[in-house]
């Protein structure tokens, strides 16, 4: 059995300096808000019709959508129990993490709602504002629930016998990982942007600047790759697919049967949302599209590097994940748009998925970028993870 000090290392000591994970996952949910909420960012108008109190006054709306009434009541929930965790994390009494949660998420919400003011297409609504304050209040209820349970408490020793101490970067990136899935992409798992949907992006952004009007040339004039790419260098990028996001939590850690459990939750997230992401664009019969003959064998071949690089270290992990995602990226640009890509980006352009078409493909495109700078970081880093006390 071992001593209590050693025991009392295992555990999160207030002043440690270590910050919640709650804390940059409330900062990032709240940024993802503001995006979905203000999206496509264009075409700004000063509504003179209306005068302050009017614009300041939201009106409640003459219909109703139930697909939006639950996606706003649910929307903000996230958000009231991470601001609460965070609160608490901080040393906050539960009330005052509680007030925090509700009344910032609540303020957020009427401020997203009066600068929808000023986008044409976009509708305040009082509706909106009660359902996301009643999803924040649930969330941070939620939250102060889990307190009352010690299963805070517990998620941190979890944590510290789990993790490497400065893992709060990966914790954030591994579940935006199933975000970015959700946008069509051009191979399954193949996060990263392609070049024929990058150079749209770009003419786009060049199009009305006048002094870039010769890298706007340059950009249109590099040729989009049209043939599909051969079988074996699909299989290889969405192997890799499967094994970047394993090689980042193995970068975290410890080796073992911790590991394993890492990796296949990993793996069963990742078809599922892949599942789910096919159900919402071709139909919940189409789930399985998705799956042709040879994404199978592909998925076996990640499962299996997965598996080899079980014992390897920390920072080797992590070297190694950046080796497999640098190899995704370079696959990925090359991946051309097939038919089934392109009708699954007209159905989230054109159909309700429109408020979330940005935020799920803007962080397709950045995660592996994000990923490559925190694998960088760890690689970096020659701190090791104290060995486990005995009890």
């Amino acid at each position: 059995m071992a001593r209590p000090e050693a025991a009392r290392e295992t555990l999160p000591q207030r002043g440690s300096g270590q910050l919640s994970t709650a804390i940059p996952l409330a900062l990032l949910f709240a940024g993802l808000i503001v995006y979905a909420s203000l999206f496509p960012f264009s075409d700004w108008s000063w509504p003179s019709h209306l005068g302050w109190l009017e614009i300041v006054r939201l009106p409640m709306p003459p219909w109703r959508d139930r697909f939006d009434m639950v996606a706003n009541l649910l929307g903000y929930a996230p958000l009231g129990m991470l601001v609460y965790l965070a609160g608490v994390r901080s040393h906050l009494r539960w009330p005052l993490a509680w007030i925090l949660a509700a009344g910032s998420a609540s303020a957020l919400s009427y401020t997203m709602e009066v600068t929808q003011q000023f986008l044409p297409g976009r509708f305040p609504s009082l509706l909106d504002w009660l359902l996301n304050t009643a999803g924040a209040v649930a969330g941070a209820s939620l939250g102060g629930a889990l307190q009352a349970l010690r299963l805070i408490d517990r998620w941190q020793a979890t944590r510290e016998r789990w993790f490497w101490r400065r893992s709060r970067g990966a914790l954030v990136l591994l579940p935006l990982w199933p975000v970015g899935l959700l946008f069509p992409l051009p191979l399954p798992l193949g996060l990263g942007p392609s070049w024929s949907r990058m150079q749209d992006q770009l003419v786009d952004w060049l199009l009305d600047v006048s002094w870039a009007q010769g890298l706007l040339e340059w950009v249109s004039d590099i040729p989009v790759p049209e043939d599909r790419l051969p079988e074996p260098v699909e299989a290889l990028g969405m192997a890799l697919g499967l094994l970047v996001p394993c090689l980042l939590a193995y970068s975290i850690t410890r080796p073992g049967w911790r590991r394993v459990v890492a990796g296949l939750c990993l793996a069963g997230l990742g078809l599922a949302t892949t599942t789910l992401s096919a159900a919402l664009n071709f139909g919940p019969v189409h789930a399985l599209s998705w799956v042709t003959p040879g994404v199978v064998p592909a998925l076996q071949l990640g499962g299996a590097l997965a598996v080899l690089a079980l014992p390897v270290s920390q920072r080797l992990a992590a070297a190694l994940g950046m080796v497999a995602l640098a190899l995704q990226l370079v696959i990925v640009v090359q991946a051309p748009s097939d038919p089934y890509f392109a009708m699954s980006l007209q159905a989230w352009e054109q159909g309700r998925f429109i408020r979330f078409h940005g935020l799920a493909k803007w962080v397709g495109w950045l995660w592996p970028l994000a990923t490559l700078a925190w694998l960088g970081l760890r690689v970096a880093s020659s701190e090791r993870m104290p060995p486990l006390a005995r009890r």
